[in-house]
């Protein structure tokens, strides 16, 4: 487990009050194409910053690969996830879930508003498909403490019920009446997470709105109902799924979308 708990002071209290976050959840795919057949991280920067989120949930972000960057012209210098916040976004919260000899990769979040604190909670099972869940508190102006939780659950049914207890625990253990967002790549093509989250008062976007998960894989023709985001102490509006191109070419999983109310 890797964490961070720098308890920073909270510098936002004379900042106008926020009432909605727009965010986006995304599997990043190691900034490549499906099947890895092209690097596409500076157009994923790009289209990225155009949709005006305020917060971006990425699952599978490369903290460094040694062979990659010297075989493409444009990899980039800093990790991954430093490189996508460029600019757009102050604040950023990087929680690695698998290392090998190449480099390591794991979740991240892009931040508009300060992140006071984070930790990444390994939730692998039995040491196979590192997966773990990067639990940061934002200052958002005008609002308690602002949990969000990024998400990548693994690949087997079996372990993927486990880490959704793990989960559970997590968002049991966070105070009842401050603001919750829970978002990324829960391989859940069972469609068996909401039932267990509901027992920790998470609502999910799309199921809220259309009576269904979103389909967010294979990017190009979404078949599967694979990425999710909940939310506790807030509402979702207008959720959308990024199918279009540039979207469906950025890579294997379609990025989702929703406006957050607190």
């Amino acid at each position: 487990m890797t964490s961070v708990n720098s308890a920073l002071p909270k510098d936002t209290a004379h900042a106008p009050p926020v009432h909605a976050l727009r965010i986006m959840t995304a599997n990043v795919h190691k900034g490549f194409t499906f099947f890895n057949r092209k690097f596409m991280l500076p157009e994923l920067r790009d289209a990225v910053n155009t949709t005006g989120v305020d917060l971006v949930f990425m699952q599978e972000v490369l903290g460094s690969h040694a062979r990659h960057a010297s075989r493409f012209a444009d990899w980039p210098a800093t990790p991954h996830y430093e490189y996508l916040a460029d600019t757009m976004w102050s604040d950023f919260a990087y929680g690695r879930n698998a290392v090998y000899p190449e480099g390591d990769h794991g979740n991240a979040l892009l931040s508009k508003f300060p992140i006071l604190r984070y930790e990444n909670l390994d939730v692998s099972i039995k040491g196979t498909e590192e997966r773990g869940l990067l639990h940061s508190v934002l200052d958002v102006p005008g609002q308690p403490d602002v949990h969000a939780v990024c998400v990548h659950l693994g690949l087997r049914e079996a372990h993927r019920q486990q880490q959704l207890e793990l989960l559970r625990k997590l968002l049991d253990s966070l105070p009842a009446d401050e603001p919750v967002i829970v978002a990324g790549d829960f391989n859940d093509w069972r469609r068996r997470a909401d039932a267990v989250l509901a027992r920790s008062g998470m609502r999910e976007a799309f199921v809220e709105a259309t009576g269904a998960p979103a389909k967010s894989f294979p990017a190009r023709w979404p078949l599967l109902s694979l990425d999710r985001i909940y939310v506790r102490n807030a509402t979702t509006h207008h959720p959308q799924v990024l199918t279009r191109k540039p979207w469906s070419h950025l890579s294997d999983h379609a990025p989702l979308v929703v406006e957050v109310r607190l």
